[in-house]
């Protein structure tokens, strides 16, 4: 049983959940809000929130934290994003369900950036 266990496994093992969340996170960090199915993006806001917080104070060590899981031009991208979010202290992204994708009926929602 599952009791008190965190994270979503989305039928996946470490390495591959690993690399969903970065290729999802680095979508976000492309326009700042995306679709995806509602799982992923419960599971994906707090990761992208942190990130949001490191980039908030570009320094070295916080822009070297950022490119450990993204590529250069995403972490640039995420502390553009950062930028847009002005003094907000924190509550950078919201998730507005949208309803059921028609095929297999997956819950969707949307991950977008709070200004």
């Amino acid at each position: 049983m599952r009791h008190l266990k965190k994270g979503r496994k989305f039928g996946r093992v470490a390495k591959q959940r690993r690399a969903l969340m970065k290729s999802l996170a680095s979508s976000f960090a492309v326009s700042g809000q995306m679709q995806t199915t509602e799982a992923k993006a419960r599971e994906l806001r707090p990761l992208v929130e942190k990130f949001l917080t490191r980039a908030k104070t570009p320094t070295l060590a916080n822009r070297r934290l950022l490119m450990e899981f993204f590529s250069p031009e995403d972490a640039g991208r995420m502390i553009a994003l950062a930028v847009e979010t002005g003094g907000r202290p924190g509550g950078y992204t919201r998730i507005v369900k949208t309803g059921f994708r028609r095929r297999d009926s997956a819950k969707m929602a949307i991950l977008e950036l709070v200004k």
